[in-house]
């Protein structure tokens, strides 16, 4: 029983792999920004190409 109850103890402080988890959180939060500031930033694109479209005027 000592046995099983050291190999837990062991696994709970094994800390091997939590770098893995931590870029993998690190990584999507950095996507879902990028996400979020692209998608924001390009709607403010096509407003501005679609004022200046309104503005020019096709040369005869």
């Amino acid at each position: 029983m000592t046995d099983f109850k050291h190999k837990i103890m062991d696994f709970l402080r094994d800390e091997e792999g939590l770098e893995t988890v931590e870029y993998a959180v690190a990584g999507s939060l950095i996507v879902a920004g990028s996400v979020a500031a692209f998608t924001l930033l390009g709607d403010n694109v096509a407003a501005a190409i679609n004022s200046l479209a309104a503005v020019i005027t096709p040369v005869p």
